[in-house]
């Protein structure tokens, strides 16, 4: 979007504001589709935004929804989702969630033998399940966002194998489907088929699989310099490693990933005001109406977001460190060079479309920004800004 764009949206909705292009998700949505054979499909990660205005757009895309709290899948249905084109992975929930979504008819995908086992005594082979298997792989950008390697809560073993089988045994369990997931921010296309390598041989236990959901973790380009996954590549790579699967044994299988931040990070931006320019005896501070109350990836995960000043684009460059408003240490970004800022300026934090306010919090009593949607050529509010009543409105005051 350009500078222009992005100004007029902070002039008529204020800061700090989060600001969505539908475009740019369409964009990266068709991106996929096209880069994979039709016995691929995808199923949008709903935790990385979960707008139901952005989850109406993947449903008129034609995606599938992938929730992993029963909220998500609610919101999926409200949205127009069916329940068949719905996979609910919850991990380490109440069995009650589990039962509600039987009951919503959802597909479900069983992360730990205790609740596997639970499944089979209570359906038998009546509801077909997935079994989210841990591959064993390390992988991700961050070790916080790694989610298949051997000390990670998600998941079943893959040494556990003769453990499933029992309980296949014994209760007549349904599996349909297997499904895992390594991490985030994966840069190397050939660890999905190291993990597709293993999930084909698992699948050898299960006569009635008819899925693999290899979850998703497509690396988005946070800074200039930065590469993206070669998803084009990784379809044929994809599409060949599944031909010689069905050719050798006769199996028709069918391949899902499980998208988020692919599709929605790069359409997002994150704007707020220049509170105070603060020099000290090192450093030169940009104070701005925002903190890790909103967007708490760069303190979490010690991600990079490029930042732009869009107020002074042209000016000078100098070297600050932003940070944010918050009564702890809420650094966005140390010695970053930015055109000249001023106070009052308008600052742009680029792809922040995924677990941006998704993982905003009203930390410090401070109110949740609003939330705008940029599409066919017009600004459209699609959450409104916090005031200091919707605080108070679930406390209850003791006279």
């Amino acid at each position: 979007m350009t500078y222009e764009l992005l100004l007029k949206a902070a002039e008529t909705f204020g800061t700090p504001l989060y600001l969505y292009n539908s475009e740019k998700i369409e964009e990266k949505y068709n991106k996929l589709t096209t880069s994979f054979d039709s016995s691929t499909r995808f199923f949008y990660a709903a935790k990385a935004l979960t707008n139901i205005n952005i989850i109406k757009i993947l449903h008129q895309l034609r995606a599938g929804l992938d929730c992993v709290s029963i909220n998500e899948v609610l919101l999926g249905i409200k949205a127009g989702f069916t329940p068949t084109n719905i996979l609910y992975t919850p991990n380490c929930v109440d069995f009650k969630e589990i039962e509600e979504a039987v009951a919503l008819g959802v597909h479900l995908n069983i992360d730990n033998i205790s609740f596997l086992e639970q499944f089979g005594n209570k359906y038998g082979s009546t509801y077909p399940v997935f079994i989210r298997i841990n591959p064993h792989i390390f992988a991700g950008g961050n070790y916080k966002i790694s989610t298949g390697h051997i000390d990670s809560k998600f998941g079943i073993s893959i040494h556990q194998l003769r453990h499933i089988e029992r309980i296949i045994k014994s209760t007549g369990l349904n599996v349909e489907g297997l499904h895992m997931h390594t991490g985030s921010e994966i840069k190397d296309p050939d660890v999905f088929l190291q993990g597709l390598e293993i999930m084909f041989e698992m699948s050898e236990h299960f006569p009635n699989i008819r899925f693999i959901d290899m979850g998703s973790g497509f690396k988005v380009p946070y800074a200039d310099d930065d590469m993206e996954t070669d998803v084009a590549e990784l379809g044929k790579k994809v599409f060949l490693a599944r031909d010689n699967f069905e050719k050798s044994t006769g199996k028709k299988i069918e391949i899902w990933f499980e998208p988020g931040k692919y599709v929605v990070s790069e359409s997002g931006y994150f704007l707020v005001k220049s509170n105070v320019i603060k020099q000290t005896t090192a450093t030169v501070f940009v104070g701005v109406n925002s903190g890790f109350n909103h967007l708490i990836r760069p303190m979490f995960y010690d991600s990079y977001h490029k930042i732009v000043n869009i107020s002074n684009s042209d000016g000078p460059e100098r070297i600050y460190t932003v940070v944010g408003n918050i009564c702890e240490t809420d650094t966005f970004a140390w010695d970053r060079k930015l055109n000249e800022v001023k106070e009052g300026d308008i600052l742009a934090f680029y792809n922040a479309g995924a677990y941006g306010f998704e993982m905003s919090s009203n930390f410090n009593s401070r109110l949740k920004p609003a939330e705008v949607l940029y599409h066919n050529g017009e600004f459209h509010l699609i959450r409104k800004r916090e005031v200091f009543e919707d605080l108070l409105k679930n406390q209850i005051e003791i006279t």
